[in-house]
C-alpha cells in the first residue's frame, strides 16, 4: 500500500493531532482511522462521472507515534469500484499539503 507516514510523534502530538481529527474529520467507525474527504474539484473523470460512488475520501490512521495517510482514494458506498484507487498525482500532492499544513497549525515539529 502508498503511505504518507510522518512518523516519531511524541505523545503530546498524538493527543494533539487526536482532538484536531475528532472534530474535524470524519470518524470512520474503526477506532484511530478518520476520513478526509477530497475536493470535488480534485477528482478524476471517472471518479466525477461515477456520482453514486460519492463522496470520495482518503483514510488517514492515527496512532500513538505516527499518523499514516494511505494514498487510496476511497469511497464508503462501495468495496469495488472502477473509481476507487491510487491517488493522481494532483490529489497526492494535495493531501500530503493538507497534512503537513495541519501539523504546522497545531506546531507539531516532524
Amino acid at each position: 500500500m502508498k503511505c504518507y507516514v510522518i512518523d516519531e510523534l511524541r505523545y503530546q502530538d498524538y493527543e494533539s493531532l487526536k482532538a484536531h481529527l475528532t472534530a474535524h474529520l470524519e470518524p470512520s467507525g474503526i477506532d484511530g482511522i478518520y476520513w478526509y474527504r477530497i475536493d470535488d474539484d480534485l477528482l478524476s473523470d471517472t471518479q466525477k462521472k461515477h456520482e453514486a460512488c460519492a463522496p470520495f475520501y482518503f483514510a488517514l490512521a492515527l496512532e500513538e507515534s505516527q499518523l499514516s495517510c494511505e494514498l487510496l482514494v476511497r469511497t464508503n458506498n462501495r468495496i469495488r469500484c472502477d473509481c476507487i484507487g491510487y491517488a493522481t498525482e494532483k490529489q497526492r500532492n494535495w493531501i500530503i499539503q493538507v497534512i503537513d499544513g495541519m501539523f504546522e497549525k497545531l506546531g507539531i515539529v516532524s
